[in-house]
This record gives C-alpha cells, structure tokens and sequence, in this order.
C-alpha cells in the first residue's frame, strides 16, 4: 500500500538580524526546496470533518512504515523499500513536480502541502479513499 494513498517554523528572534530559515529559497516549497529523502513519520485519516482522525500508519505492514522517499531536485523521485523489505518489495522510480503548494507525481506522492520547515513535510489528500475525506501525511528529512 505505498504513500500513494496518499506532502512551519515561523518567527525570528526577537534581537536576532538572521533570517528565518523558512524564508530561505533552499526552505520553499518548490522542486529545489522540497529535494531530500524523506520517512513517513505520521499517517492520519478523516472520515470527514466533524469525525477524529484515526492513526492510519497503525495499519500499515511494518515493511512499509521503514521505506523512504528521495525527492531529486531533476523531477525524479525513488521509493526504496528500506529497512525490513516487504514481497514484492516497493521500490520505485517516477516523475514528480511543485505547482503551487501541489505536490504532484506519477502515483507516489500527490496532495497539497499544508506546512514545510526545511525539516517535515505535511501534506493531505481530499477525497482520498471517499468523497470528503482526508488524509494527512507527515514526512521527516533524513
């Protein structure tokens, strides 16, 4: 079941002159910015709005919540079945673009990006499984 069911750190010091990381281009959400690999760290799912989220990584196969996924700044993107391998194993290899705060691939990585801090990326997908519903993905660079 890959992430294809399936992408904030503001202020500044108050005596500081440093810019604020997140305001750095290399900290954007864009194809430079959002370059890294990443691990799953949170899966959460709503039903809809009025209902709580459910932790959807619980019931995910242990081989899958060890993958990673490199972001290569060149569009491509690798899914490594890492760590414990499930069979067949999920390596991957595909396209994937920024539009906006849209995170677009060819399967693996889809949704609109809600927070990026150079560090966790949060996205979600609306109407991911049902109409109304979504789920929320929380990845960390590694």
């Amino acid at each position: 079941m890959k992430w294809a069911l399936l992408v904030v750190v503001p202020g500044s010091g108050f005596l500081s002159c440093k810019k604020d990381k997140a305001d750095s281009p290399a900290c954007s959400v864009s194809m430079t910015g959002l370059s890294g690999t990443y691990k799953l760290t949170a899966l959460q799912y709503k039903l809809s709005a009025a209902v709580p989220a459910v932790d959807y990584l619980a019931y995910m196969d242990d081989c899958e919540k060890d993958d990673s996924i490199t972001l290569n700044s060149d569009g491509t993107y690798d899914y490594h079945d890492a760590g414990t391998v499930c069979t067949p194993d999920g390596n991957d290899h595909g396209a994937w673009q920024v539009k906006g705060n849209t995170l677009i691939s060819d399967g693996t990585l889809n949704g609109v990006v809600a927070s990026y801090d150079c560090k966790t990326l949060v996205y979600y997908v609306d109407n991911a499984l049902t109409t109304g519903d979504r789920m929320t993905f929380t990845m960390v660079k590694q």
